[in-house]
């Protein structure tokens, strides 16, 4: 019920699951890091990796889940390409909740700075203010 009210189940909810759970591996932040550049097959984006096609692929099919990748077809060539839309998407959700804290942080900024100056404000009053210790001016 809590999460449902949360809004974790709905349908964008799930695509941004996906989305950060293929950021969550380095390989993969890798491989799009190089296709930000520009388009590459497979065999080229295999090249700086010490690992197998056949693993490197398994990266690029969990990126293709999330949105973050398409293939397209070049005659023989599957060009792999980065698709920004679904980024966007997980920057926007990401950018929300940047802003809720930062309001947060300055709320927060202007209570300590409140305080600060009520502080100094007591300090102020209680030195002009004869202590009970002090003695007694003279006539």
């Amino acid at each position: 019920m809590v999460v449902e009210l949360l809004g974790y189940t709905k349908p964008e909810s799930k695509r941004l699951d996906a989305v950060f759970g293929a950021l969550a591996d380095p390989t993969r932040r890798a491989i799009l890091t190089r296709l930000a550049s520009g388009e590459a097959s497979v065999s080229e984006l295999v090249e700086p990796f010490p690992m197998s096609q056949p693993a490197i692929s398994k990266h690029i099919k969990v990126l293709e889940r999330a949105g973050l990748v398409t293939r397209g077809r070049d005659a023989q060539r599957r060009p792999v390409r980065i698709d920004a839309r679904v980024l966007a998407e997980a920057t926007d959700w990401l950018e929300e909740y940047r802003k809720l804290w930062q309001e947060k942080f300055e709320r927060l900024d202007s209570l300590l700075e409140e305080m600060k100056a009520q502080e100094k404000s007591d300090d102020d009053s209680d030195s002009g203010a004869r202590g009970k210790n002090d003695p007694i001016p003279s006539p």
